[in-house]
């Protein structure tokens, strides 16, 4: 099943760029941009990923976010993850980034995404695959912050496919930042948004009645709310749900009690994605073979997860049929 899971094309809807920052890179653009991190070597970083919750996590991953400061650090980090999932024959991916982590430590907006636009490019040349960009407002951040992070963005518009919402998710529900998302529309972006990862159903109903999106980030809370289950089975919403990163933030306690089978039963529009990689131990072959070997799942359900993530894609059609024809010439 593991050679299947390689050859198999993949689509990542749902990872965080600044969550690929592995500790190895972390340590070179920290000695390159003269940052003192609290670590005094790789394998103390990794020893500290350990999480009690998404809050412990975030704290480690704004920690090492500090290291970005200059374009080419941005650079650096995108080709790093798009040339490890190439070979991973990811196909294509819409990786968010969170301006904001930046932008308040005095990073200009420019210079977090030419760094990024540049590596998507000259990823896009060397692999083959296709690329898309989605800004995240920090929902632990004010709404003034979220319309002024829109405000920077829309001279680079064109150059991002959709808006989301993420970062510390209890105690900051969808409806808060109601009022951005109604200039997000009238800015004609795209929307998704985290919603039911740690957060209750009503975070998912506010997602979907509030924020209107397209896709929700996680969702797996949902099965707390049947009827919840049944709207959005009867709807086909994308969910693009993170399994290791679900266990790895204690969602569930191991993989063996998480409900994507029941997601799967209820009929829901199921993506697997990898989330945050370098600090939850694993990409996106690694996600596919934990959900593959703790349920038995077949090659055909493994497809569908592609199959799915290309329909839910915001690509244009001729691509989205060009995918469509590299998964069905796939073994």
């Amino acid at each position: 099943m593991r050679d299947f899971i390689q050859s198999l094309p993949k689509v990542e809807l749902h990872v965080h760029l600044e969550g690929t920052l592995e500790p190895e890179l972390m340590f070179q653009l920290a000695e390159r941009n003269g940052v003192k991190l609290p670590f005094p070597d790789v394998e103390s970083v990794r020893a500290a990923y350990e999480f009690e919750d998404l809050q412990s996590f975030l704290n480690l991953y704004y920690n090492g976010a500090c290291v970005l400061l200059e374009e080419q650090d941005f650079y650096d980090l995108t080709r790093a993850y798009l040339d490890r999932v190439a070979a991973e024959n990811v196909v294509h991916t819409e990786m968010f980034f969170d301006p904001q982590t930046h932008t308040e430590r005095g990073v200009p907006f420019d210079t977090v995404i030419g760094g990024i636009l540049r590596a998507c490019r000259d990823a896009e040349a060397a692999h083959g695959m296709s690329t898309g960009l989605i800004l995240c407002f920090l929902r632990d951040l004010s709404e003034a912050s979220a319309f002024d992070t829109l405000e920077a963005a829309m001279p680079w518009r064109e150059h991002i496919v959709a808006i989301g919402l993420d970062s510390a998710e209890t105690g900051h529900p969808p409806e808060k930042f109601a009022r951005v998302f109604e200039e997000v529309h009238n800015g004609g972006f795209r929307v998704v948004a985290h919603a039911g990862e740690e957060g209750p159903p009503e975070y998912i109903r506010q997602a979907l009645d509030i924020l209107r999106v397209e896709r929700v980030d996680h969702g797996v809370q949902c099965t707390g709310d049947p009827e919840l289950v049944k709207r959005l089975a009867a709807s086909g919403i994308c969910l693009t749900v993170c399994p290791l990163a679900n266990v790895k933030l204690r969602v569930f306690d191991t993989m063996d009690d998480h409900n994507l089978p029941q997601l799967l039963q209820a009929g829901l529009n199921i993506t697997v994605n990898s989330d945050d990689p370098a600090y939850f131990g694993g990409y996106m072959n690694a996600n596919m073979t934990a959900v593959a070997e703790a349920f038995d799942l077949d090659r055909e359900t493994l497809r569908g997860f592609t199959r799915n993530a290309i329909d839910a894609a915001f690509i244009g059609e001729d691509r989205r049929r060009a995918l469509h024809g590299i998964l069905d010439r796939a073994a």
